[in-house]
């Protein structure tokens, strides 16, 4: 079976549980580091041609990732493809046993989707923070409603402040993000490449908490390590904002 994917996630999902299946993927497809495949250009922009060249028997898509004109061009052309829909943990897990069982007719899900659900199996502490969680500047772009991302810090007790906004990406000004009363801003690495120098000077007083953005918004293997490398990250940021906690009463 030939498999070309447009979604980085779903890529290291299928390199993972089905060496050797993908003959294509995309240029931002950066794990596993070792992968060798045909690159096709980026998520918004596919070389439609070259993945037909491959003649691969199923494309995986996403209906946020991708565009719908490309994925009609392909279909166009004669291709399988396969979309899928991913807003919460669940659906990606479902979504996930769907492409690899369905898609790529694996005989079982393999072992990693399981330990993902065990990891997330944990429930949210009591206490809970509120934060603004940029993914771009110039202009400033928060999570908004319905996001994967929102839902895993949910999960970890971080709600963030535009959950509710109509738009699921909002352009929010920088004073509005500013005075939002959010205990500390969530700062991933992509799609913007946050950095220490580059996102925390925005929001000066407000602890900031640089998280990788393969565990925040990616779903397939690193499902299974996120909500430790989450926590870590937040951890961090929450000790800056309130200090070490207070010793156990006697």
């Amino acid at each position: 079976m030939r498999v070309v994917s447009l979604v980085p996630s779903l890529t290291e999902a299928v390199a993972v549980s089905a060496p050797g299946l993908l003959v294509g993927a995309t240029d931002w497809c950066s794990h596993p580091a070792e992968l060798d495949v045909v690159r096709i250009g980026g998520t918004k922009n596919p070389d439609v041609e070259a993945i037909v060249r491959l003649a691969p028997d199923l494309v995986i898509a996403n209906e946020e990732e991708n565009r719908e004109p490309d994925l009609a061009a392909l279909r166009q052309a004669g291709l399988t493809v396969m979309v899928t829909v991913v807003r919460d943990l669940p659906e990606a897990l479902t979504e996930l046993e769907r492409v690899l069982v369905e898609g790529c007719r694996l005989r079982s899900r393999p072992a990693w989707l399981d330990a993902a659900g065990e990891a997330w199996g944990e429930a949210a502490p009591a206490r809970r923070l509120t934060a603004v969680v940029p993914i771009w500047r110039r202009p400033w772009m928060v999570l908004g409603r319905d996001t994967f991302a929102g839902d895993l810090l949910a999960r970890l007790g971080v709600d963030h402040r535009y959950a509710g906004h109509v738009e699921r990406y909002p352009r929010i000004p920088l004073d509005e993000l500013r005075a939002a009363g959010a205990d500390l801003v969530v700062l991933p690495d992509e799609p913007y490449r946050f950095t220490a120098d580059d996102g925390p000077e925005a929001f000066p007083g407000l602890p900031a908490a640089l998280v990788s953005g393969r565990h925040l918004t990616w779903y397939g293997p690193s499902l299974a390590e996120a909500p430790a490398v989450l926590r870590a990250a937040l951890r961090r940021a929450d000790r800056a904002a309130y200090g070490p906690k207070p010793p156990p009463t006697p």
